[in-house]
């Protein structure tokens, strides 16, 4: 994933830059950048963050960044901010998405004489495509809305510019931006909850396509939103950070809301409910003030020297990290009957050795309940999962394994309720090794987010159909 940060000042912005990207150190592990405009131009910087913070990458050099407006990104995936030279002017660009038909965009570009530069790995880098595609209008306006119409997946982004700041959310509103003020600045943000400590108030949440021309006076629109939104989900369920709220929604509330929406179909007898850190918590609250049985932790997590590695490519080292991660407390194990709720499952490798050790230490029965239905689709619009594969999902590749290494029936599995979900939800349970397990309706999922399901991107659950 990743997340934007940008903010225009009557003042010196570096401090508040430098604290507002850090605060979208839960989206990212690879990358994080700073770029300011000051009346000698631009100053630029990006850091590998994946053994350690942004702020411990960045702190050193703060004294040679100096501004009153600047942008900044954790990035899990391109190099960024990066500075481009165009017939539009010089600006900064940063970007968050997915863009799915890189290679056809780039293709054309090739057809059209043009170049890469900020290359990795040989890969053209998508933010670079992204500047490309806005550098071909005659405006910043123009050229935001010509590569918002030919990216397939998502890019909202930033643009650094003379005349202020530039935020474009992604056409559909996968991922979110929002404005907040305070007297002589202006920020836009991906997470809300950058805005508190800095003083600033949120002010308005852009729709679907909609750009905004920041300055320190305020902003104003110069391309409105579209009719049709379809953010994602799982911003609430898993990967929003708890103080923020994406369309006016807090993302802790709703976690309340899920767990609460679960607990109601439950009868199961357990003595205490746990959440597994950091993001099941929320979940685990609603489900136990619902229930009214004692929440307690019989996992703690231990942050002093894992605090990084938090999506690692290598399987063995996830393992590694979810497991020294959170240690066991044995008496609050012992003889007891456990509910564990979590977000989701996504491979299920982590779950299913905390379970192996719960009931080691003495756990008499070990449930799940999960905030979210079974994921059966990888994501096609988001980088939310470093899945290599379809089958890196154990809801997937459990399915593939019930209908003898093919994919058929997904929409019946999808479906709550239905034989097949129930058939692969007690597989999931027998490979886990749990008492028992259930998912959250997708119904009441919408129902906890709030929003009109249409406005939804479900398409992990369901493929985007509606069962």
């Amino acid at each position: 994933m990743g997340g934007l940060f940008g903010i225009v000042s009557q003042s010196d912005c570096v401090a508040d830059l430098y604290y507002g990207t850090d605060y979208h150190s839960h989206l990212g592990t690879k990358r994080g950048g700073m770029a300011v405009r000051n009346e000698h131009g631009f100053h630029r910087a990006i850091h590998n963050i994946e053994n350690s913070y942004f702020r411990s990458k960045f702190e050193s050099e703060l004294h040679r960044f100096h501004g009153r407006q600047g942008i900044g990104v954790i990035s899990d995936t391109d190099p960024q901010p990066l500075i481009i030279s165009s017939h539009l002017g010089t600006f900064g660009i940063v970007t968050v998405g997915r863009i799915n038909n890189m290679e056809a965009l780039i293709r054309q570009a090739w057809r059209n004489r043009r170049h890469f530069s900020g290359t990795s790995d040989g890969v053209a880098n998508a933010t670079e495509v992204t500047a490309m595609l806005i550098c071909q209008e005659e405006s910043f306006e123009a050229g935001i809305r010509r590569a918002q119409e030919l990216i397939e997946g998502s890019c909202s982004l930033l643009l650094l510019t003379e005349q202020g700041i530039y935020a474009a959310r992604d056409r559909l509103g996968r991922t979110p931006l929002v404005v907040g003020r305070r007297d002589g600045a202006t920020a836009v943000t991906s997470e809300t909850s950058a805005f508190p400590n800095l003083d600033l108030a949120t002010d308005h949440f852009l729709g679907p396509g909609e750009v905004l021309r920041l300055t320190a006076d305020g902003w104003e629109q110069r391309l409105p939103p579209g009719e049709r939104m379809q953010i994602c989900s799982f911003l609430w369920v898993y990967y929003g950070y708890p103080a923020s709220e994406y369309e006016g929604l807090n993302v802790e509330q709703v976690r309340y809301d899920c767990g609460g929406a679960r607990a109601r179909h439950d009868r199961v007898e357990v003595d205490v409910v746990a959440g597994i850190p950091d993001s099941g918590i929320g979940h685990a609250l609603g489900y136990a003030n619902e229930r009214k049985i004692p929440y307690n932790r019989p996992f703690v997590k231990y942050t002093p020297t894992w605090p990084r590695s938090f999506m690692p490519q290598d399987q063995a080292m996830r393992d590694l990290v979810a497991k020294m991660k959170l240690i066991p407390v044995r008496r609050l194990i012992e003889g007891r009957r456990l509910m564990l709720c979590d977000d989701s499952i996504v491979r299920g490798t982590q779950l299913k050795d905390n379970v192996r050790a719960l009931f080691a230490i003495g756990a008499r029965e070990v449930h799940v309940r999960l905030a979210c239905p079974a994921l059966i689709f990888p994501c096609e619009f988001l980088n939310f999962s470093t899945s290599r594969s379809t089958l890196d999902l154990l809801g997937r590749k459990t399915i593939h394994a019930l209908e003898g290494d093919r994919d058929r029936n997904l929409d019946r599995y999808a479906r709550d309720g239905s034989p097949e979900h129930q058939a692969l939800v007690e597989a999931l349970r027998a490979r886990l090794g749990l008492t028992s397990l259930c998912y959250q309706r997708l119904d009441d999922l919408v129902a906890a987010i709030g929003l009109p399901r249409e406005h939804l991107c479900t398409h992990c659950w369901n493929g985007g159909c509606c069962p």
